[in-house]
């Protein structure tokens, strides 16, 4: 659950990266195809899509690139509250609603009871979900830090980036920025060799591979606008996101994965974040990109408490693949219609009262890569 794709509100006058846009919403979807095969065939070497927890990494390097092109040249202007204030009207409406949403489907599962066991714990739970506060609780369920929301983990670290960026790292000059990045990419190499592989950070037992996952990508995305690598070419949308998929597809080999998650995120995500920068959008291409960068948070954020109900329908009916696979193929396009859903008819209207009563001058709720 693998990062949120998550999007900053910026200027209308500047540049809007719809690419990048478009590309945040096809991570978003391979996530949620991974959730649903990962249940369907638990064995990794076995899962086409085995790589997609490498969305997460993809998200932080985009974030940290949004970022640096939002907020580098006006934090000082706005001041630290009126940037905090931003991101938590932007990300944390959906974190409150999908803790209500993952709390109701946690009881009212019609296949599983589990939810009876920690009865007396659920409104630490929630309350735990709604503030962002790691409580890894079930161990039947993946002990992850965040039940009721699992994806929220990644917002957690987000949210962590962006304290430090605006108290740190947009002071930091480039060199600096090389030296931690630098630094990160080591520890990166070191949790992959420690751990076999980096999917991790979501988990009570792996908790700080997040922090590593983290640092090294939102550094690497404020570098590529820092240093203006944004590559200038004719690929389109079509040639970019096929080149991020190929990222999700990679066959999962455990004697491998130590080296070939870390060469990934440290060389090849960074690249493509360029890459999406500078490719060239068609006419054809436009309305997906910005319909793809409109539900790709709340997509991210809506989907997993059904997963938690396909989990149990799965243990408790033991279904056949082919009949898994049709949940999947089915499922997929109608949590996307869910979520477009959320974004239009909940999130975008709790956003724009937000704005309107907290920032005195409200940034427009059109959204950014």
């Amino acid at each position: 659950m693998i990062q949120h794709p998550a999007s900053t509100s910026l200027p209308t006058t500047r540049q809007h990266f719809e690419i990048l846009d478009g590309l945040r919403g096809v991570a978003a979807i391979a996530v949620v195809i991974f959730h649903f095969m990962e249940i369907a065939i638990p064995d990794p070497k076995n899962n086409f899509i085995a790589h997609a927890y490498l969305a997460v990494d993809f998200f932080f390097c985009l974030s940290g690139f949004v970022i640096a092109y939002a907020y580098d040249d006006r934090l000082s202007k706005m001041g630290v509250l009126s940037f905090f204030k931003l991101r938590l009207i932007r990300l944390h409406p959906l974190v409150v609603i999908t803790s209500l949403l993952g709390l109701v489907l946690f009881v009212l599962d019609p296949f599983s009871q589990i939810w009876t066991k920690y009865a007396g714990n659920l409104f630490l739970l929630f309350i735990a979900s709604c503030f962002m506060v790691p409580f890894p609780l079930v161990r039947e369920r993946y002990f992850n830090n965040f039940h009721l929301n699992p994806p929220t983990w990644s917002l957690f670290w987000e949210y962590i980036a962006n304290i430090v960026y605006a108290f740190v790292l947009v002071r930091l000059s480039k060199k600096w920025l090389w030296v931690l990045a630098g630094l990160a990419a080591i520890a990166l190499f070191w949790e992959a060799q420690v751990y076999g592989n980096l999917g991790v950070g979501w988990s009570g037992d792996n908790i700080h591979g997040g922090g590593v996952r983290v640092a090294f990508s939102f550094l690497a995305g404020m570098l590529v606008y820092r240093c203006n690598w944004i590559i200038k070419s004719r690929l389109g949308f079509a040639a970019v996101g096929i080149l991020l998929s190929l990222t999700f597809l990679i066959p999962f080999v455990e004697e491998y994965n130590k080296i070939i998650d870390p060469v990934v995120i440290v060389l090849y995500l960074p690249l493509l974040v360029a890459l999406g920068a500078g490719a060239t959008l068609s006419k054809s291409a436009a309305g997906f990109c910005r319909f793809s960068g409109n539900i790709s948070y709340t997509l991210y954020m809506v989907h997993y408490p059904f997963i938690w109900v396909f989990l149990s329908y799965v243990e408790k009916v033991k279904p056949s693949l082919p009949q898994m696979l049709v949940i999947t193929v089915v499922g997929t396009p109608l949590l996307i219609a869910l979520a477009y859903v959320v974004y239009r008819y909940v999130d975008v209207p709790v956003r724009k009262y937000l704005q309107q009563r907290f920032v005195q001058k409200p940034s427009p709720v059109k959204v950014s890569a």
